[in-house]
């Protein structure tokens, strides 16, 4: 089989696993959804990536001395059904690239990224992503069993906090803006000044 060096080798319509993501070796940053290749925003601007950092740093020293491990992008989390066990490779059909993630299993955890659903997921929306992130992902993460998605819009300096429901769908927990501190609904003791998060705006 011919290596796959450029997405012009694959097939877009086609079904791919995880197991084929892995032998691919490509310049550009995919996604796979639900066996289908997604392509992501190009590089994130200084604003994004000003906010990915300084959330980041936050969640770094929160976490620090506890069993819960924070990762940001690059990062690889394979996602399905909440109801299966972990799955092997070939099994997986999507694979995805969080902004930011925490984790507080550590048997999801591999060599490879995560292996199953992180217990909440920040995503900080770009204007060419808000689709994605907004209805595509918002989907995809509550059928997976993440607990609780945060949609951080850097240009109108929002927050929006979802949580997982007894009926395995997202709530609008919360909407923070201008001096709002947000605290996550799985770490309560967890503050983030929005005033320190946007401090430019």
């Amino acid at each position: 089989m011919a290596k796959i060096t450029q997405l012009s080798q694959l097939d877009l319509s086609a079904s791919y696993s995880y197991a084929d993501y892995l032998t691919w070796q490509l310049d550009e940053t995919i996604e796979l959804i639900k066996g289908k290749i997604s392509l992501m925003a190009p590089a994130p601007n200084v604003k994004h990536q000003r906010l990915s950092m300084n959330l980041s740093g936050q969640l770094f020293n929160y976490f620090r001395h506890k069993s819960c491990q924070v990762f940001a992008a690059p990062f690889d989390v394979r996602l399905y059904d909440r109801r299966k066990s972990i799955l092997a490779s070939q099994d997986i059909f999507t694979v995805v690239q969080p902004d930011i993630c925490v984790i507080c299993d550590p048997d999801k955890l591999d060599e490879q990224g995560c292996n199953g659903a992180p217990d909440w997921i920040i995503e900080i929306v770009s204007k060419g992503s808000s689709k994605q992130d907004a209805q595509i992902k918002h989907a995809l993460y509550a059928e997976s069993g993440v607990t609780e998605y945060w949609l951080v819009f850097p240009y109108e300096t929002v927050i929006q906090q979802f949580v997982l429901n007894d009926q395995c769908q997202y709530q609008l927990q919360c909407s923070f803006a201008g001096d709002d501190i947000a605290t996550p609904h799985l770490f309560p003791d967890l503050s983030i000044a929005l005033s320190e998060l946007f401090p430019d705006n």
